[in-house]
């Protein structure tokens, strides 16, 4: 192939002749049977909606975004082998007004779940089962169980009566008694440890005087217990050909929670969260912005094919050869994988904006013809003859910058990757074989006249402009190359406002409960013995915990301890049990309003002390007695007393521990620990919480160090991050590689190849360097923009250059023009998006693309102008 100047335009004696020729042939036969194309073009079209009807599946797993040969995912896989019961989760935090209402609607719902076999394989509430209800005393530490003893020593001679009258009249007993002695003096050390107990009791009285929720929590008092919060852990069964395989299990929840009344205005709040969860949001996020997103894109490509085209006859033919070319590609990615993931959802987007500019290309090239004086039917032909080889050549150049993906580990995009890349192939066959085929039965005058087109001549300018370019490019390339960050944590592109990502961070705050830690699987017990004492040492390591780990240490101390307890608390034990937990002893309303009064009396004379706020509460509950309804004082009892017995009755469960060992430990425990066939796990869990991807990264690296095999939420972040990051850089070199090779195949000469290749660093590295500049680092979903970036801007580059010296005044720059904007508008719409990742590639790809446009149609035109002024 030979060049006028060594840019421009091809020899017909070369190899451009044979492909025009060849091109020209092939749209003489499609205008014989241009109706034939199109009418099976039509019927391919439905054969694909069909079989992709049936045929294409959502495939919502993130683990398999990542090659399952990769090292951290054959851990994984071994893990969830092993102990399959950690994988797929679905977490419920119930957040309560106190912690005994919050644990009784968490045992509801678990009953709930439980029931529904049909949605759940398990449903657990850890630690409320009855073996660390009975042995959670051992689990304190020998001061913290002192502490407790001392509470609760004080306590005893007021848990004493109310074991023998869990109600009103007894607790209001021991208040009356305690204020009479405290007038007297005798008692202030009494006084003074009962004053929260008092003080809540008079907050309780003014909360129902308001009309508010409120009631006494026993257990927080005596145990000094802060936080209302249960956890339930579920496996749901997930549907994965759904676009939402959880909907059912999630659905089934929230409808058990409002059934229950477990909702905001009882005080309570249910979230949801996990990797079940977390995917869940995502996917809604998807599918509520995939929806918006489509028709947003397909809206502005039609408005900017107006403004391009000018005929409506060209763009109904350019919208309906998009829409064909749209399916077809969705059949083939039917048939050649099956499903969709997170990522390759994105290729409808990514094919509006992409095909179309074969279409814009195509039919002003047409126009051009016409312009002419070209009758209708020999424009189709010159359009193929003139623009073919250089669609031919764009498709090829862009689908290398998909196909970069390929070989490399990062599967979701690699994916994606094969999809998009055969849409550019499916897009040029569509543009040469459908169009032409359109546009010859279409007929007639096109609307619209042939736009005048201005030169585009950087003759005069074109060494300022160099000059900006190159120190433009030395700029953004050297802020990129010191400054540039990649995000590797995907979960910081969910909406981190979702009640799943709060659960989660608040999960993470707490060492018992922080999603956090690394897993290790050894032969057995003996080895997670010494494998736990050998990762103990890693750096940033807290409690590393094996089955071990749940027999107590110095039990024989802490024994001695809990039957000190048992004997100052011995009323307390020997009391008869409540049948309910929520159940107190009959009372009368006159026995009721008896010990009201009693106790009014007794503190109305306190002014200032302990009994003060208590005072002016019951003051303002029942100035009168006659004013004292029944329903109020029966009110008043259930606020105060209901959760009395079922305090009562966990202290005796607790203090009837015995020692245990190793074998004791019961059967469910045991298998979340140690395998059937004696495979042991050990967890590493951080010494802190992990707040930043640094922390994270640092902790799992620590720990890999010590032991390759280790898996885990850390070691997943940090490794699939270091695998995309290396995909990207891979992808990038890829797709360099390879277009470079291909435009020197075609080209023959170098001169040309770094002409289009410059503006294209150009462009990349401003790219990187706004990124840099907002804060928009890349990450998972979008670091495809370097690598497509290369193959549209070859593409322009291609038009421009392989037009050479007949460019200025043609309808190439016009079409490169438009090309953008459609390409700009279709990717710009992704930023619509309620999903993190499709908003940070829509920014992105637009800030990309308005690079490559300025590049294309300044900086290359400058190029050409300088290189044409050098060979004068």
């Amino acid at each position: 192939m030979k060049f006028r100047n060594g840019i421009g335009e091809k020899n017909a004696e070369g190899s451009g002749g044979a492909v025009s020729k060849a091109l020209a042939w092939w749209t003489l036969t499609i205008q014989k049977f241009a109706l034939v194309v199109v009418l099976c073009a039509v019927g391919l079209t439905g054969l694909a909606v069909d079989y992709t009807a049936r045929n294409l599946e959502m495939n919502t797993s993130t683990s398999d975004m990542i090659d399952a040969r990769t090292p951290f995912r054959r851990n994984n896989d071994a893990f969830d082998r092993a102990f399959p019961q950690f994988s797929d989760l679905l977490v419920i935090v119930l957040d309560g007004p106190n912690a005994e209402a919050t644990q009784i609607a968490a045992a509801g719902l678990t009953q709930a779940m439980v029931a529904r076999t049909d949605l759940f394989d398990a449903v657990t509430q850890p630690g409320e089962d009855g073996f660390f209800k009975q042995n959670g005393l051992l689990y304190l530490s020998e001061a913290e169980l002192a502490e407790l003893a001392d509470r609760l020593a004080a306590a005893a001679p007021m848990l004493s009566v109310l074991a023998e009258k869990p109600n009103l009249a007894g607790l209001f007993e021991i208040f009356r008694l305690a204020a009479m002695n405290n007038a007297s003096g005798a008692t202030g050390a009494e006084v003074e440890s009962m004053a929260p107990l008092l003080a809540q009791v008079a907050a309780i009285m003014d909360a129902q005087q308001r009309g508010e929720r409120a009631t006494l929590s026993w257990r927080a008092l005596l145990s000094g217990e802060k936080p209302a919060r249960a956890i339930i852990v579920t496996r749901p069964r997930l549907d994965y050909g759904g676009m939402k395989p959880a909907s059912d299990a999630i659905d089934a929840i929230r409808a058990a929670a409002a059934a229950q009344g477990t909702s905001p205005d009882n005080g309570f709040r249910l979230r949801l969260t996990g990797s079940v969860a977390l995917d869940h949001d995502e996917l809604e996020s998807v599918e509520l912005g995939g929806k918006a997103v489509g028709l947003l894109s397909l809206s502005l490509v039609i408005l900017l094919l107006s403004a391009g085209l000018r005929s409506l006859r060209l763009i109904l033919a350019s919208i309906a050869t998009l829409l064909i070319g749209l399916i077809w590609t969705a059949g083939f990615t039917a048939a050649a994988i099956g499903h969709l993931n997170l990522i390759s959802v994105a290729f409808a987007v990514l094919f509006i904006g992409l095909a179309v500019d074969f279409s814009l290309h195509y039919c002003l090239r047409f126009r051009e013809a016409l312009a002419t004086g070209m009758d209708h039917r020999a424009a189709v032909v010159e359009a193929s003859r003139g623009c073919g080889a250089s669609l031919t050549m764009s498709a090829v150049c862009a689908a290398a910058g998909f196909f970069a993906f390929l070989p490399t580990d990062y599967k979701g995009l690699a994916e994606l990757g094969l999809i998009s890349g055969c849409a550019m192939f499916i897009a040029l066959f569509v543009n040469l074989t459908v169009l032409p085929a359109l546009l010859t039965l279409f007929g007639g005058k096109v609307l619209g006249l042939p736009s005048s087109h201005r030169r585009f001549d950087f003759a005069r300018y074109h060494r300022p402009i160099l000059l900006g370019a190159l120190g433009l490019g030395v700029a953004a390339a050297a802020a990129a190359s010191t400054q540039l960050r990649f995000d590797f944590n995907p979960l910081n592109l969910k909406d981190a406002e979702s009640d799943s990502m709060t659960a989660f961070r608040d999960l993470a705050l707490d060492p018992l409960t922080a999603p956090y830690a690394i897993d290790v699987l050894t032969p057995d017990l003996d080895a997670a013995l010494r494998e736990a004492a050998r990762l103990s040492k890693a750096p940033g390591a807290g409690d590393v915990v094996t089955l071990r780990s749940f027999v107590p240490e110095a039990q024989a101390e802490k024994m001695t301890i809990i039957e000190d307890m048992a004997f100052f608390l011995a009323p307390v034990i020997m009391a008869p049990a409540e049948t309910g937990p929520l159940k107190t002893a009959n009372l009368t309303t006159a026995s009721r309003r008896s010990a009201f009064e009693a106790l009014r009396d007794a503190v109305s004379a306190h002014k200032d002390g302990a009994f003060a706020p208590l005072a002016q509460s019951m003051k303002t509950f029942a100035p009168t007695a006659e004013s004292t309804t029944a329903e109020s004082l029966t009110a008043l009892e259930t606020r105060l007393t209901a959760y009395l017995p079922r305090m009562l009755a966990d202290l005796r469960l607790s203090l009837s521990v015995e020692p245990f060992g190793l074998d004791d430990i019961p059967a469910h425990i045991r298998r979340d620990w140690v395998t059937a066939d004696g495979v042991a796990r050990v967890q590493v869990r951080p010494d802190k919480p992990l707040a930043t991807n640094d922390e994270i990264r640092t902790f799992a690296q620590a720990v890999l160090a010590a032991q390759p095999r280790a898996s885990g939420v850390p070691v997943t972040i940090s490794e699939a991050g270091r695998i995309v990051v290396g995909a990207f850089r891979e992808a990038t070199l890829i797709a360099l590689v390879l277009i470079a090779l291909l435009l020197f195949a075609v080209l023959r000469r170098l001169g040309p190849v770094f002409l289009i290749l410059g503006p294209l660093a150009l462009a990349a590295a401003c790219t990187m360097a706004t990124s840099v500049l907002f804060d928009l680092p890349f990450n998972f979903a979008n670091v495809i923009v370097l690598p497509l970036l290369l193959g549209l801007g070859v593409a322009s580059g291609i038009h421009l250059v392989m037009r050479g010296d007949t460019v200025a005044g043609s309808s190439t720059p016009r079409a490169v023009f438009y090309s953008a904007l459609t390409t700009l508008a279709s990717f710009g719409s992704l930023m619509a998006s309620t999903h993190k990742g499709m908003v940070s590639m829509g920014q992105l790809l637009t800030i990309s693309i308005a690079f490559m446009l300025i590049a294309m149609l300044v900086v290359l035109p400058a190029q050409m102008a300088w290189r044409r002024k050098s060979s004068d």
